[in-house]
């Protein structure tokens, strides 16, 4: 079968390309979405240049999608048009690099695992920061190794871009920097790699500028957000992370990375090499080493192996691993399978939290009376209250939760009569603030295997 393909690898490598991308299409119409994919979609009505979470790029991609469809669908187009781009970059910067063949090989490691897939499906800032890591890696290969002006351009801009989706973009530039330290220094005295830095930081100047504005609230959030006041050492949090990667990008191909990385070193072989290796070690040491303090999300290493995925199908090739390879294919194709069968048949299971809260929300409606105001008890509750209530109506939180972006929206007086939509029971909270409080109703749902979990609808009123 692989034979057949590297026959003509381009043509076969658009085919999948393309293929996956309307195969996922049609497959994300039928999730509905996660609680953060429905803030995000939130900001995509709220335009503006940062955001307390994140920076702001996730939004003005909804935005562009919100012209095409508002359904679930629509909403993960990002995630569609994001990684079908990274993978054509991927297929690109590995056939300059190597050749075709290895290059079909990147194509096939990236579209087979369960973390891309988990990418085509949910909507996050990861969407934006693994479209523009691919783009970037690809033009800073060529403005490194080809030196040429529009290169260096084109890396600043899509460097800055990166920026803008996620602040952890920053690990991509220490590894450039390692690496012109190391190799290239002849670049620091360059025009051109002055140029695109005046240009990544003329992109992200509106975010760094809301940022000034807001007492860079964002940067403190991100800096507070995955780490610990105590530093206390957990080895079993690092072998739970260290674990998941071998889930996430595979058993086989994250065995074969970590053990030529480690073992035999082949980012000493050339610079090529030491290129892809920086740009994927930089990543995942910063994450194993915050991994051994607080637990760590999978998705965070998800930059690593989109050079992780290069050179891995380049040391399939090197040391001729065929059948090893055929195998790691396999394995992973299966583990993704079990996982898009999962998210479509046993959500309840997979991911619990996207589960019921559209049901809960379309009961809500049903006790909706005219000129009610909505609240949830959650960011993510009242973001979905917003996406699936008939008009797309404004919603806050009406109890205590985390500082989020509707804290920084909200007027003074905000609370007003209308529905509560809770995950837990609510009454002592909602009687602090309302002096009628009434519940009116509630939907009890799967939650795993054997648990349930009960969402509770209440009617606040007089304010205090």
């Amino acid at each position: 079968m692989l034979e057949l393909l590297y026959k003509q690898p381009k043509r076969n490598a658009y085919v999948l390309i393309i293929t996956l991308a309307f195969f996922s299409a049609i497959y994300n119409a039928f999730l509905p979405l996660h609680g953060d994919e429905a803030y995000y979609w939130m900001w995509s009505h709220h335009l503006q240049t940062g955001y307390y979470d994140h920076p702001p790029f996730i939004a003005y991609m909804i935005y562009l999608t919100n012209f095409i469809s508002q359904a679930e669908w629509g909403v993960r187009l990002v995630n569609v048009f994001s990684m079908s781009i990274s993978a054509l970059y991927i297929f690109k910067l590995t056939s300059e690099m190597f050749d075709e063949k290895i290059a079909l090989n990147a194509l096939l490691i990236f579209s087979s695992i369960i973390l891309v897939h988990a990418g085509y499906i949910i909507t996050t800032p990861d969407s934006p920061l693994i479209l523009f890591y691919s783009i970037t890696l690809y033009y800073s290969y060529r403005a490194i190794f080809y030196g040429k002006t529009i290169d260096y351009a084109l890396t600043g801009v899509f460097l800055g871009l990166m920026m803008l989706s996620k602040y952890t973009a920053i690990l991509f530039v220490f590894s450039l920097l390692i690496f012109i330290v190391i190799k290239r220094r002849d670049i620091l005295l360059s025009v051109n790699f002055y140029l695109a830095i005046i240009l990544s930081l003329i992109v992200i100047s509106p975010m760094l500028w809301w940022n000034y504005q807001n007492d860079w609230i964002s940067f403190a959030f991100q800096l507070g957000h995955g780490t610990t006041d105590t530093f206390e050492i957990d080895p079993n949090l690092f072998f739970e992370f260290l674990g998941g990667q071998f889930g996430t990008f595979s058993p086989v191909f994250a065995g074969v990375l970590f053990y030529y990385l480690i073992k035999e070193k082949i980012y000493y072989k050339n610079d090529k090499l030491l290129f892809l290796s920086l740009s994927t070690v930089v990543v995942l040491l910063f994450f194993f080493y915050k991994s051994f303090f607080t637990r760590m999300e999978l998705n965070y290493t998800a930059p690593a192996y989109i050079s992780g995925a290069i050179l891995t199908a380049y040391l399939f090739d090197h040391y001729k691993l065929v059948k090893l390879f055929k195998v790691g294919l396999v394995i992973a194709i299966i583990l993704t399978i079990i996982g898009r069968f999962g998210f479509l048949f046993y959500l309840e299971i997979v991911q619990d939290r996207m589960y019921g809260n559209k049901e809960a929300v379309k009961l809500l409606q049903t006790h909706a009376k005219k000129g009610d105001s909505f609240y949830g008890d959650h960011l993510t509750i009242a973001a979905y209250l917003k996406y699936y209530l008939n008009g797309h109506p404004e919603t806050d939180l009406a109890v205590p939760s985390r500082f989020s972006q509707y804290d920084m929206w909200r007027e003074k007086e905000f609370l007003k009569d209308g529905l509560v939509l809770t995950r837990d029971p609510e009454l002592k909270n909602l009687k602090a603030k309302y002096n009628n409080v009434d519940l009116v109703d509630s939907i009890t749902v799967k939650k795993g295997i054997t648990k349930t979990k009960t969402l509770y609808i209440y009617r606040v009123s007089d304010v205090k």
